[in-house]
């Protein structure tokens, strides 16, 4: 025979609603505890110790990277000034080179035309 108390939609909403209330009340008063409480504030504890080590780190990153952009900007001005310097330099030996080569070409032109002269001059003797 079949149990029609049972099978009734109040009854099991009743059933129902009171095992929630059950396991509410069984939760509330795991909550107050204090094994649970001591085990929570270790918890949160440890919790807090960690998250101030994540923030030292993160600072300690933070100020690596600051001093590390610094050191950058430091290498990258000395490095300008040493292009900057190396290119003045350049220019003066494409100065100095520019002088030699001038000075050898007018060189070669006095000979070419001192030559050029004696040649002329020893054809005039020739004819006379």
């Amino acid at each position: 025979m079949k149990n029609s108390e049972r099978d009734r939609f109040d009854v099991r909403l009743k059933n129902a609603t009171q095992a929630k209330q059950n396991m509410l009340e069984r939760f509330q008063v795991a909550a107050d505890d204090p094994e649970r409480q001591a085990k929570r504030a270790r918890r949160d504890e440890v919790a807090d110790a960690r998250e101030a080590k994540r923030q030292s780190k993160a600072a300690q990153l933070l100020k690596e990277r600051e001093e590390l952009e610094q050191q950058q900007l430091e290498d990258a001005k000395r490095a300008k000034e040493q292009a900057a310097e190396r290119e003045v330099a350049l220019e003066l030996e494409r100065a100095e080179t520019a002088e030699r080569v001038s000075a050898r070409a007018k060189a070669l032109e006095a000979e070419r035309k001192a030559e050029r002269d004696r040649r002329y001059a020893a054809r005039r003797s020739r004819k006379r």
